[in-house]
């Protein structure tokens, strides 16, 4: 089973301000479910951030 993370925990880990994950999640960079009132982030995209792939650098 996949671990999952919220968007504080995942802007705690990567030095972001919380609300960059959460205009990622808007904009379809950053892929999220929501459960009740609360973003999870999956451990997969996690990696991917961690990998450099979170901004379609140009």
């Amino acid at each position: 089973m996949e671990n999952y993370y919220t968007p504080q925990e995942i802007a705690d880990k990567l030095k972001l301000n919380v609300r960059t994950l959460y205009k990622w999640i808007r904009e379809g960079r950053l892929h999220a479910i929501k459960l009740g009132d609360v973003w999870r982030i999956p451990e997969t995209e996690l990696r991917r951030l961690l990998g450099g792939e979170q901004d379609g650098a140009r």
